[in-house]
């Protein structure tokens, strides 16, 4: 997949329940498998404290660079899509999960739309995004700072890279 209408994006997954590492890995091939989508770099993993609702278990991050023809809203479909294949219920904003999936940023784009704001609203608030985003896109900008200097500002006590195989999701 080439061409002039392909579109660089990035997203944020995570989850906490049953086997997280494996609900990602799944998460990444289905979207690498969508003939308009492909995956490009995956960070390492990361194990993070929950943010938001704090009575529950870590969870598993990573930050993966896409490569889409898609349009915004058309990536978020397939990301929500991939979710749903996945099994994700939506119980309890900020609560357990099997795999969520976040479009953050979508080229240098700034889209407000029912159910889409990209970049992502919270992102730059949220530990568990900033580092494995730092890992494979430092130089990324992002409301006038670089990724690297955002994740190097926040406090990101309690997130613990796993290891540094970034293949781990084709395993």
């Amino acid at each position: 997949m080439s061409g002039p209408s392909e579109r660089r994006a990035f997203l944020s997954l995570g989850g906490n329940l049953d086997d997280p590492r494996r609900a990602m890995a799944s998460a990444l091939r289905l979207l690498d498998a969508d003939s308009k989508t492909r995956v490009g770099a995956v960070s390492s993993l990361y194990r993070t404290p929950p943010w938001g609702k704090l009575d529950q278990p870590d969870f598993l991050n990573a930050a993966a660079e896409i490569r889409t023809k898609r349009d915004p809203r058309g990536l978020l479909d397939l990301c929500l899509d991939t979710e749903r294949a996945l099994k994700r219920v939506r119980e309890e904003r900020w609560g357990p999960r099997i795999v969520d999936i976040d479009v953050l940023t979508f080229d240098d784009l700034a889209v407000h739309e029912a159910g889409l704001e990209v970049p992502h609203p919270r992102m730059l608030d949220r530990a568990f995004v900033l580092v494995p985003l730092a890992e494979i896109a430092p130089e990324l900008v992002v409301a006038g700072m670089t990724i690297a200097e955002r994740a190097a500002a926040i406090d990101s006590s309690g997130i613990v890279r796993l290891d540094s195989d970034r293949e781990w999701w084709r395993a």
